[in-house]
């Protein structure tokens, strides 16, 4: 082992070239802006932005967020601006804050989803993430990505009107999600991005009542790190597409054992919250173990688990 190697920690994702594997999850990094106090995005491999949908949203009634023992439950309800704002007003100021762009686009059913993508995706951004964790409100409520043939489906669709990488994001209260994968991976996916946050419930004993007015919420933060670890590795065994990984990283050796487990980057979220310097202190501590245990790049650890 040398401490004297300095390490490459870029990587290649669907064409695009990334300094470091460490992209900001959608959600916890707004569109970049928010966190110039604390740091420049371009410290980072890229950004995704907060979800888009095709009209804005002003997001879900009542508490929002909800500290739990070891993470945070969130009930946010994708508020957003919409597509139209976000191609006309903010793809154009944020896009020279990071070397890769990708916009998160979310849908309430397949039209919606069509529509939002072919306008974001004919903007300056490098990448499409398409959340299909959304509820699909033609049929009950439930999400798009809970089935494989529903998730195919939204993947279908979107295929021919996006020029650019599309990654997919999977949800992990999915029936089989490895099935889930392998179907959005056929029907047109270029990479698939997991975990997102677990179904999970909150309750205030002293209301006697559900904290959220939702009822349940994701769980999020370092209580889900072995579990979304262990979906992580699944699929990158299963499919032949660049997988991101995420759930729970909080350091540069979490970081690490994603990519061990067959990651190509990943994305950090809670952890962003909780320290507003943490994504950048992730990528200084990942270089830093490459160093330590003499690894030159991340290729030599990527799937070895």
């Amino acid at each position: 082992m040398s401490a004297d190697i300095v390490p490459d920690l870029s990587v290649e994702l669907n064409g695009v070239t990334l300094k470091n594997p460490v992209i900001a999850a959608s959600g916890t990094y707004g569109f970049g802006e928010e966190l110039l106090p604390f740091h420049h995005p371009s410290v980072l491999g890229g950004f995704s932005t907060k979800g888009i949908t095709l009209y804005p949203r002003q997001g879900n009634r009542g508490i929002r967020l909800h500290e739990t023992r070891a993470g945070m439950m969130n009930s946010i309800g994708l508020q957003n601006p919409g597509a139209e704002v976000f191609v006309r007003d903010i793809a154009p100021r944020i896009r020279g804050l990071t070397g890769c762009l990708i916009a998160n686009v979310g849908g309430s059913d397949i039209d919606d989803y069509v529509q939002a993508v072919a306008m974001i995706a004919a903007a300056d951004v490098d990448m499409i993430e398409l959340n299909i964790s959304c509820p699909n409100v033609k049929c009950g409520g439930m999400a798009f990505g809970m089935r494989a043939e529903d998730a195919a489906s939204v993947v279908r669709a979107v295929r021919p009107v996006c020029p650019k990488p599309l990654m997919v994001k999977l949800s992990p209260n999915a029936h089989d999600l490895v099935a889930v994968a392998l179907a959005c991976q056929e029907a047109g996916a270029d990479s698939l991005s997991l975990v997102n946050t677990f179904n999970a419930l909150a309750i205030d004993v002293h209301a006697r009542k559900a904290v959220f007015d939702n009822v349940t919420a994701g769980l999020s933060g370092p209580a889900i790190l072995p579990i979304a670890l262990r979906m992580t590795r699944d699929v990158a065994r299963a499919v032949r597409v660049p997988v991101i990984g995420m759930g729970g990283i909080e350091t540069g050796e979490d970081a690490a054992a994603f990519i061990m487990a067959g990651a190509t980057a990943v994305q950090v979220g809670t952890a962003g919250l909780v320290r507003p310097d943490a994504l950048p202190r992730i990528v200084e501590e990942l270089a830093a173990f490459m160093a330590r245990e003499g690894i030159a790049n991340l290729g030599q650890i990527r799937g070895i688990v």
